[in-house]
């Protein structure tokens, strides 16, 4: 059973969730990263120290992670964008397959539509994974991201199956 490490990016928390992708998705470890106040690059390099950390203990084989969406601040989506490129090269430079999704698209997977909210989110995730206890706002979106391309995966999946038992070509 492959496993995915979801990335809810920020440059103040990350997000990570590792989940086992088997008939019903396992949580394996769903936690942040809490950046300290400090300077920026130093956090940029907490995110990639951190994650490639996670990445040794638990081998996953798919990196997933939530794209960036327009900002009205622009500082804001850049240093978003950074943080983002940190954790991408954790993975990257391991040889990991990364896989980026929207935020709609990852509530759509997880809720069932693309306006849902954090607190949706976190119950639905919950469910999903069999998590007792509170989960950490981040946290359950790392996990929402996980679950996420899992489901794409096994879509992705069943259409090559489809088209191959149909003569087309996927």
């Amino acid at each position: 059973m492959a496993v995915i490490l979801g990335i809810d990016p920020g440059s103040t928390i990350t997000g990570y969730a590792v989940v086992e992708a088997g008939a019903q998705p396992r949580a394996i470890e769903i936690d942040c990263i809490r950046l300290p106040r400090t300077d920026f690059p130093t956090r940029l390099g907490l995110i990639f120290q951190r994650l490639s950390e996670v990445i040794e203990t638990h081998r996953p084989e798919q990196m997933a992670i939530e794209n960036v969406f327009v900002s009205r601040n622009a500082a804001s989506a850049l240093k978003l964008g950074q943080a983002r490129g940190a954790a991408i090269c954790s993975a990257a430079s391991r040889g990991i397959p990364v896989s980026e999704y929207t935020p709609t698209q990852i509530k759509q997977a997880i809720v069932g539509r693309g306006h849902a909210d954090k607190t949706q989110i976190q119950h639905m995730v919950k469910v999903l994974l069999g998590v007792q206890g509170a989960l950490q706002a981040d946290a359950a979106d790392a996990a929402g991201v996980a679950i996420c391309h899992i489901h794409h995966e096994r879509t992705a999946s069943r259409m090559r199956v489809a088209a191959t038992t149909t003569g087309r070509r996927a």
